[in-house]
Formats: structure tokens, C-alpha cells, sequence
């Protein structure tokens, strides 16, 4: 399904991402300020949609406790684990979205957004090459405007095809 794409405030984004609470520790807490589409969440981690998705399927893997530095907080057995949910959740994008490729990448600073996390998005097939990889996800193009029931049925799909897909 084509969604139309909307403008999105990025100085309001900054303000609160520079100087608000932590958006994945808010919806780990049930705080309805940070409402997402949960798709998976296990005692270490947490699956859910983008709040502000460039593609359809825009999903975020988080660990759900508050790690900020991957390289000196999470240890190599934890790592393994979330990289495993993240291959996982990029099988069933593929899947569900057909995508010609599936980007993942880690975002976010210490100045803002500082809780680890990975965007995990499908590239659709007939993208032009230079509207492919940054530009892709970048906000500045431009978000999609997905309905509240569109968003609940997209993560109920990409459940259904994970825990069909995982380990």
C-alpha cells in the first residue's frame, strides 16, 4: 500500500529528543507520551515500529534496559542475542515487503536519542538509486503518514512473521 508522505518538524524532533526523556525507556514504562507499535519484546529487548517511518516497515531492535554505549555496556552474549532478533526481524521484512534490500544501521548520540537502538527498514524493489540508502531514511524527505490502524496491522504482520521465523 502507497502511503502519502508528510513534512515533519525536525527542530520540534531535536528539542525533544536533545532535552526530553528517553522515547524507548518512556514506551518500556507504558508512558503514552511514547507510544509505538510493539512487535516483539522479551525480557532484554524490544521490537517495535518507527514512530516517524520513511518506509513501510520502519522498525526499531532496542536492548529495553537503558545502554548507551554498545562497545562498553553490552557484552558479547547480549550483542549476539539482539543481532540474532534483528536478523530475524530483517527476514520477515524481506518477506512482508519484498524488499530489495533491508538497511540496518545504528543512530543516535549522546546528545539525543542516546538509548541504543537499530533501524531495521526494507528498501522496496523500484527505488531509484539516488532516492536508495541515506536519502531513503532521512526525515528531512519527508515521513509517511500511516494511519494508527494501518500501523497496528503492519506490526501485527511483522509478528506473525517472526515468531513463524525465529529460533
Amino acid at each position: 500500500m502507497a502511503y502519502p508522505t508528510i513534512n515533519m518538524d525536525l527542530d520540534a524532533y531535536v528539542k525533544r529528543s536533545r532535552s526530553g526523556a528517553c522515547f524507548i525507556c518512556g514506551m518500556i514504562a507504558g508512558d503514552p507520551r511514547f507510544k509505538h507499535h510493539i512487535i516483539y519484546e522479551d525480557d532484554d529487548n524490544i521490537i517495535f515500529l518507527s514512530k516517524y517511518p520513511t518506509l513501510p516497515g520502519y522498525t526499531i531492535v532496542a536492548p529495553k534496559t537503558h545502554i548507551v554505549d554498545l562497545a562498553e555496556e553490552l557484552g558479547p552474549t547480549k550483542y549476539l542475542d539482539m543481532q540474532a532478533k534483528i536478523h530475524t526481524v530483517a527476514r520477515a521484512l524481506k518477506d512482508l515487503f519484498d524488499a530489495e534490500r533491508i538497511y540496518i544501521l545504528s543512530l543516535g548520540s549522546h546528545q539525543g536519542n542516546s538509548h541504543l537502538h537499530w533501524h531495521v527498514v526494507p528498501l522496496p524493489h523500484g527505488v531509484p538509486y539516488e532516492k536508495q540508502q541515506y536519502y531513503a531514511l532521512m526525515a528531512e524527505n519527508g515521513i509517511l503518514d500511516i494511519s494508527d490502524d494501518d500501523m497496528r496491522a503492519i506490526a501485527n504482520e511483522i509478528e506473525m512473521r517472526y515468531r513463524a521465523l525465529a529460533p
